[in-house]
């Protein structure tokens, strides 16, 4: 299911107090390690009393860097993927799929700049035209509107030969008539290297003679597989280059000549949505809620724990200012500056959510399938409440800087 946010839940409301005032601009010898230069684009005009011109420099080298690591990342798995294709044996299917697993972390930290208009959600803010998150990331997928599942041989697009396999013709059968029928993206290249998971204690066990070529139906899922992968490296590369600081043409200029306020308020709304609303209520307590497999978030892989664990980390990341060894100018310097007392309290939240995440067994699919009062569940429970907790905080964050973030709810 797409969780594009204007297809499925509208815009998400965002208020913003904006108050007038100059912003005294640091010192050059006070930038934080990794900042840089501040841009000649950057506002001068921040609209606060406080001066984020730091942490806002920080958040957008932040993004730059998280969606360039995500893109270069997706290409060493198509990498690894064509060498499949060239030789579809058993070991280098595994290889495949280690390439999907050890991808994918670079771009789940980069789902907390989400849900503010930037340009993963809207390609054009003016128009409204949708960014490439809904081909980048859709979920749940139905698995038989791409290839075949069990019961039923000829399924899928693949098994229809009058579509021709292309990216036009793949994205143009995408979610058309139901948010599920996802042809592209992260879990479309999931399905294809592991299939349906009928295991109890592992993930799906798709065989790699699938990819042997010759056979009429192989052949379409081989140029399927190459094809999608190819088109969700185009998309992060189209992302990494949005938030480009050397582009002038970039989101990322724009994004710099924003008033502080309405810039914090993006981030803020960003980190806030994801946490108490995108993992907590559609991520985990939905799941919990069915014990529905289908409703878990790489159900294919069972790499779901790392789904939320690098989400998780995402929003640490904006929070302490930091990518690897890279640090930035993170939030909790701002609003240590501004209230001592509540920086305190969201680390500590953001450290006790971090640890509740880690806590959960693996795989999920596991906990979905357990009974109500499992030492699973509790733990997964757990991570909700926490996660939950640590929205509110976020919000309260926005309260002290004078931004108000309306949060989805539905």
């Amino acid at each position: 299911m797409s969780t594009s946010i204007k297809s499925r839940r509208g815009v998400i409301a965002l208020s913003l107090l904006l108050a007038g005032g100059a912003v005294a601009l640091p010192a050059q010898s006070a930038l934080a390690s990794g900042a840089g230069a501040i841009p000649a684009q950057f506002a001068m005009d921040g609209g606060s009393s406080y001066g984020a011109t730091l942490e806002i420099l920080g958040y957008t080298r932040l993004v730059e860097a998280s969606y360039q690591r995500s893109y270069e990342d997706a290409k060493k798995m198509r990498g690894v993927i064509n060498e499949f294709l060239d030789k579809p044996t058993e070991e280098n299917l595994a290889r495949a799929r280690k390439a999907w697993i050890d991808a994918r972390p670079a771009y789940l930290v980069t789902e907390a700049f989400r849900f503010y208009e930037g340009p993963i959600d809207f390609a054009d803010e003016e128009t409204g035209e949708e960014g490439p998150e809904a081909h980048i990331n859709a979920w749940p997928l139905n698995e038989a509107y791409i290839d075949y599942v069990k019961g039923d041989a000829d399924a899928g697009i693949i098994h229809d030969t009058s579509i021709p396999i292309n990216d036009k013709t793949i994205l143009g059968h995408d979610q058309t008539e139901d948010e599920a029928d996802v042809t592209t993206g992260w879990h479309a290249i999931e399905f294809l290297l592991w299939g349906q998971d009928f295991n109890d204690d592992g993930p799906g066990a798709r065989p790699a003679s699938d990819y042997t070529p010759g056979d009429k139906f192989n052949d379409r899922r081989r140029l399927y597989l190459k094809t999608v992968t190819q088109m969700l490296v185009k998309d992060l590369s189209w992302l990494a280059m949005s938030w480009n600081m050397d582009n002038p043409n970039a989101y990322a200029t724009d994004f710099l000549k924003l008033p502080q306020k309405e810039a914090l308020g993006r981030i803020l709304t960003g980190m806030a949505t994801l946490s108490g609303f995108e993992m907590a209520s559609e991520r985990m307590a939905v799941a919990l809620d069915s014990g529905d497999q289908e409703d878990e978030h790489s159900c294919f892989s069972d790499n779901t724990n790392n789904d939320f664990i690098y989400d998780q980390k995402g929003i640490a990341n904006i929070w302490f200012g930091e990518m690897g060894d890279k640090e930035f100018a993170g939030i909790q310097d701002l609003v240590a500056r501004v209230d001592p007392d509540l920086e305190k309290k969201v680390t500590a939240q953001i450290e006790k959510t971090t640890k509740a995440i880690a806590a959960m067994p693996h795989p999920i699919d596991q906990v979905l399938a357990s009974p109500k009062g499992s030492d699973g569940r509790v733990k997964m429970e757990q991570a909700v409440t926490d996660l939950v907790e640590q929205g509110k905080m976020l919000v309260e964050v926005g309260k002290a800087l004078g931004v108000k973030i309306v949060v989805a709810t539905e």
